[in-house]
């Protein structure tokens, strides 16, 4: 196994195993059960290995009071850093002023660059908004670019996919389904595709690469919301969209889904203290998620397959 698709998955943790309460219990979720032999992804079944695949919750806090934030939790994942202890706090939603050079120059795309491998950033981003960010300071990007992935995706040169390439299916948007490009950017010649079909054109990208990154962000936005109906419909769209990758996902590709905090997984409040999700998918996976303990252990995990 010599590369890896790394699937970020915004606001996503291990929680209890009450359906009124977890969204994720409440799900049909066919994809991920099958995945863990008809388990349920919660915190319960925190260290559970199947045949395809290892579920770990991962520590968001990393010694810092308070409730973990996208900000620093996505930093932490991209580059390995404890990001809230060098921040002070931990911050969200964006990633902080001060940590986004480190986030620009230090992430698992720039070092897996660095090293001389295929490095792909899946997501499609507006033209208009990435013109906005040529020679900008990275404390003035604007609001789309400030989260993680995209930041980090600018650091290494790989924000590059847009309009053109969602029409070819070279691209993937951050909502999955093209359905935010056509209703609120107007793009009315993308066809509408299903997640499974999303899926598949993830895994194709993922295909010619040897560190493929995607990021999905609407699970994190519902659970804020608190709405469980909405978010059983939001993990319910992540599972189609995983099946439907996993149906074409190449055998020598691991996949690693993981998030940066707890949210979703309980819709009587906002973000949470449970462990984030990280599943591990495809040959070596529990040796792979042997080191998987924290936020921080991702990138290092990664950069190690990979050289």
């Amino acid at each position: 196994m010599s590369r890896v698709l790394f699937v970020f998955i915004d606001g996503v943790g291990l929680g209890d195993g009450d359906a009124a309460v977890n969204p994720a219990v409440a799900a049909r979720m066919p994809a991920v059960r099958a995945l863990l032999d008809g388990a349920e992804p919660t915190r319960a079944n925190h260290g559970l290995s199947t045949a395809r695949a290892t579920l770990r919750g991962l520590d968001a806090s990393r010694g810092i009071d308070g409730l973990p934030q996208s900000g620093t939790g996505q930093t932490a994942l991209l580059t390995g850093e404890n990001a809230a202890e060098m921040f002070g706090r931990h911050f969200g939603p964006w990633v902080p002023v001060k940590l986004r050079q480190l986030v620009f120059s230090e992430s698992v795309l720039a070092r897996a660059m660095r090293a001389g491998k295929r490095v792909a950033f899946a997501n499609a981003y507006p033209e208009e908004v990435v013109r906005q960010a040529a020679g900008i300071e990275l404390g003035r990007l604007p609001g789309p670019l400030r989260a993680g992935p995209p930041l980090a995706a600018l650091g290494a040169g790989l924000l590059d996919r847009g309009t053109s390439a969602l029409e070819t299916g070279d691209a993937v948007a951050s909502e999955i389904t093209n359905n935010g490009w056509r209703t609120h950017l107007q793009r009315l010649s993308l066809r509408d595709i299903s997640p499974h079909e999303a899926g598949i054109n993830l895994a194709r990208i993922a295909g010619a690469y040897d560190l493929t990154l995607f990021a999905h962000y609407a699970t994190d936005i519902i659970g804020h919301r608190g709405d469980h109906a909405a978010a059983v419909s939001a993990l319910e769209r992540v599972d189609d969209f995983v099946g439907g990758l996993l149906s074409e996902l190449a055998d020598d590709v691991l996949l690693v889904v993981a998030s940066d905090h707890g949210n979703i997984e309980d819709s009587r409040a906002g973000h949470t203290l449970n462990p984030a999700l990280c599943l591990v998918v495809g040959e070596g996976h529990a040796v792979f998620a042997e080191s998987l303990h924290a936020l921080t252990d991702v990138t290092p995990a990664i950069l190690r397959l990979l050289s």
